[in-house]
């Protein structure tokens, strides 16, 4: 069966249009990076990263900030990860008074800094606290609750469909599935088969998560499992473009293609902003240098230049390598020198809903 392609869904009272969700990326998805995003056009929804229940409950200024959100960002869903049921429905509590649209339960995180402490992944082994937890939430708040989850634990312990269900029964209004296992990591292929089965067991839109590079990856997703929604983390990272052209796509339109200036100019614009929102000089550049590794797989000359990036020691020294490199490649371009980019770049390092060990401390 094949089906129609959205142009929209709707969570309660809350409009995703177009039907593409960022995903939440622990150590990316700050404000900076979803302004940004959100300005390049095509994304629906964004989703925070992930925020600590107990960092939050106990009055973590750290934590705090990282709730923080500007109005261009809306709709905004904020995520909570942890274990206690009352700490859980605090945070949503915070989130609602903080004017969030939604609140997101993380159930997806594979970090042993998080499943150890029986938050992320590790709800999938105990659905009856997971129910629980989204209850006691449930009833604190009055704005839409959601959930995102992977396939199961492992191979053995597939809950996608049995959790889909629950989370439906205890008043969750969406839920978002990366399909892998906890224990498959970020390895192999995500299993949209099972995303499949979640959307066919509930009433509740599904969003569907998992190796989503280009634009005609979403558009298959949707055609073949009938998702509401296609979340989209590490494509993003790559190609911040990718919502706009899916957008395109999605209409029928002709993807938006950025040009070697869109390019520089969205680095630039990036270290910009993290030289406002991070502390240090230092903290901002090493955000820039992540982002590059990223953004410039594929690009003629990109190993190069991100090792000059990864050795730029300050501020001025960075920009001008970020600057020299688009000029020269744009010389290039001019002159007839320059091959078409491959239709799919190589990408690395940073997976869908990435949780860096870091972040999870």
């Amino acid at each position: 069966m094949t089906f129609p392609l959205p142009t929209a869904f709707a969570i309660r009272q809350v409009a995703i249009q177009p039907p593409l969700v960022l995903a939440p990326m622990a150590g990316v998805t700050d404000s900076a990076f979803r302004g940004l995003i959100k300005r390049l056009g095509g994304v629906g929804l964004i989703v925070t990263e992930f925020v600590s229940v107990e960092g939050l409950t106990r009055g973590n200024l750290k934590t705090h900030k990282m709730m923080k959100f500007a109005a261009a960002e809306r709709p905004i869903a904020i995520q909570f990860f942890g274990v206690d049921p009352g700490r859980m429905a605090d945070a949503a509590e915070i989130a609602q008074e903080a004017g969030a649209d939604l609140v997101d339960v993380n159930c997806g995180c594979p970090a042993k800094k998080v499943v150890g402490r029986g938050a992320g992944s590790s709800l999938l082994r105990d659905l009856p606290h997971l129910a629980t937890i989204l209850r006691a939430m449930r009833r604190r708040i009055t704005i839409p609750l959601t959930i995102k989850i992977r396939t199961g634990w492992d191979d053995n312990s597939i809950v996608a469909v049995e959790a889909g269900k629950l989370a439906e029964d205890c008043g969750v209004e969406a839920i978002a599935i990366h399909g892998r296992t906890r224990m498959q990591g970020y390895s192999g292929w995500a299993n949209w088969d099972i995303i499949a089965q979640v959307k066919r067991a509930v009433s509740i839109p599904v969003i569907g998560c998992g190796d989503v590079r280009q634009p005609a990856d979403a558009l298959r997703r949707f055609r073949e499992t009938g998702v509401d929604g296609v979340m989209i983390g590490r494509g993003a990272m790559a190609n911040p473009w990718i919502f706009r052209q899916t957008a395109d796509a999605l209409r029928g339109a002709a993807p938006y293609r950025p040009t070697l200036q869109d390019k520089r100019d969205v680095l630039l614009e990036y270290f910009a902003l993290m030289l406002d929102e991070c502390p240090t000089e230092t903290a901002a550049m090493g955000k820039v240098k992540q982002l590059c590794a990223q953004f410039t797989k594929g690009l003629p000359g990109g190993a190069a230049f991100r090792a000059r990036i990864f050795h730029a020691q300050t501020r001025m020294e960075l920009t001008d390598r970020i600057a020299d490199y688009f000029t020269r490649m744009g010389e290039r371009e001019a002159a007839g020198e320059l091959l078409p980019e491959p239709e799919e770049a190589a990408l690395e390092a940073l997976p869908d809903d990435a949780c860096h060990p870091a972040a999870c401390a």
